[in-house]
């Protein structure tokens, strides 16, 4: 098969970064195709053949991708993929938009329907400080957005959705059904060796410093009952945080995959407190033999067992935390069989399922039976 990969944008490795680089061990030879990409700070993605598009040139200008993202869908469908026999694209954005040829297939590997566009345009508009006098310019762009992305949705043939939460927007928004793979695990992280005698003194956290993510009502909450918390990471909500820290908080900044893995394997109990569409970070919690403390909504909810694997909560208040942490603080987990319970959720599984899927549906006898449509549902 001549087989490409698609992605929304490469500014930096993080998680749907790591799904692209299991791409690209699965098929090493395939072509990355993207919008814009910074070479020299993408992990393995970097010895693959990246082919960015015309707004490159004004990435590197910029240095930023958000504010190009009215022009990403006209540069996405001017990508010329005629030579290719199937597509696959890794989208929580523009990707899965690419004008497949008529006699491929296109796989598309579902992050979520575009956040912002769909259910998160106020959090969007308010996370990112859009002044008001320019709130209605970016409302009438999302508008147009929203009307793209559903059109677009017709050109996938097969849906995989990364969590149970995105699949039921997948259906909710493009009328389709698709299979649920969750991200991978490295398979790397899998074969560490476990401490013997892991200091497990404080709680920790880790992700992107961004508003959604709501470390501040963990800090918050160590603030109020006086637990230790590491936060690992960095970004646009670094200073407000830092401001709210109190005594028995430390803000990391950015660790490197080494320390983050130290970290993990000496922590507590991970600590997440948002709604994400899957997340990878509670599964490489359990692979370092650390148990969760999560809010039991969105994607975690198909990767971690309550009372098995960690503890849920059920708002993001203090007090639901609380009663968390008071249930965590009278179970015992073994470090060993929280490993094994992340390994089915490993790289090599993750390859697996991916290859019998993209193999099952680009057999030729089957171009006309695959796709699955449901009602179309009304525009937003």
């Amino acid at each position: 098969m001549r087989l490409a990969l698609i992605a929304d944008w490469l500014p930096t490795y993080a998680g749907a970064e790591h799904v692209i680089a299991e791409f690209c061990q699965l098929w090493p030879d395939a072509p990355v195709y993207t919008t814009v990409a910074n070479r020299g700070n993408l992990g393995p993605i970097d010895q693959a053949d990246i082919r960015t598009s015309g707004l490159q040139l004004w990435y590197r200008i910029l240095k930023q991708h958000h504010v190009l993202l009215p022009w990403m869908p006209q540069a996405i469908e001017r990508m010329d993929l005629r030579e290719f026999d199937v597509i696959v694209s890794s989208s929580h954005a523009v990707a899965k938009g690419i004008v497949p040829p008529s006699s491929a297939i296109h796989v598309c590997y579902c992050h979520t329907p575009m956040r912002y566009a769909w259910e998160m345009e106020k959090q969007y508009l308010e996370d990112y400080r859009v002044p008001h006098f320019l709130q209605p310019v970016i409302r009438k762009q999302l508008k147009h957005l929203r009307r793209w992305d559903l059109t677009t949705s017709k050109r996938v043939d097969v849906f995989v959705a990364n969590s149970s939460t995105t699949q039921e927007r997948i259906e909710r928004t493009y009328a389709r059904e698709s299979i649920v793979i969750p991200p991978p695990v490295n398979d790397g992280l899998l074969s560490i060796p476990l401490p013997q005698n892991p200091d497990r003194s404080a709680f920790l956290a880790v992700g992107r410093l961004v508003p959604y993510k709501r470390f501040d009502l963990l800090i918050e909450a160590a603030n109020e009952l006086k637990f230790p918390l590491k936060i690992a990471g960095s970004g646009q909500d670094t200073a407000r945080l830092k401001k709210l820290a109190g005594p028995t908080v430390e803000i990391l900044g950015f660790v490197s995959e080494e320390d983050l893995y130290k970290l993990y394997a000496n922590a507590k109990a991970l600590l997440f407190p948002q709604i994400e569409d899957a997340g990878v970070v509670p599964l490489e919690s359990l692979a370092c033999g650390t148990p969760v403390i999560a809010l039991g909504q969105g994607g975690v909810c198909d990767t971690i067992e309550d009372g098995n694997t960690g503890v849920f909560f059920q708002e993001q208040t203090i007090e639901s935390l609380n009663d968390a942490l008071q249930r965590f603080m009278h179970m015992k987990f073994d470090a060993q069989a929280l490993r094994e319970h992340a390994r089915q959720f490993s790289g090599t599984r993750f390859r697996e399922r991916m290859e019998e899927i993209v193999v099952s549906h680009a057999h030729p006898a089957r171009l006309q039976s695959h796709q699955q449509v449901l009602p179309e549902r009304p525009l937003a």
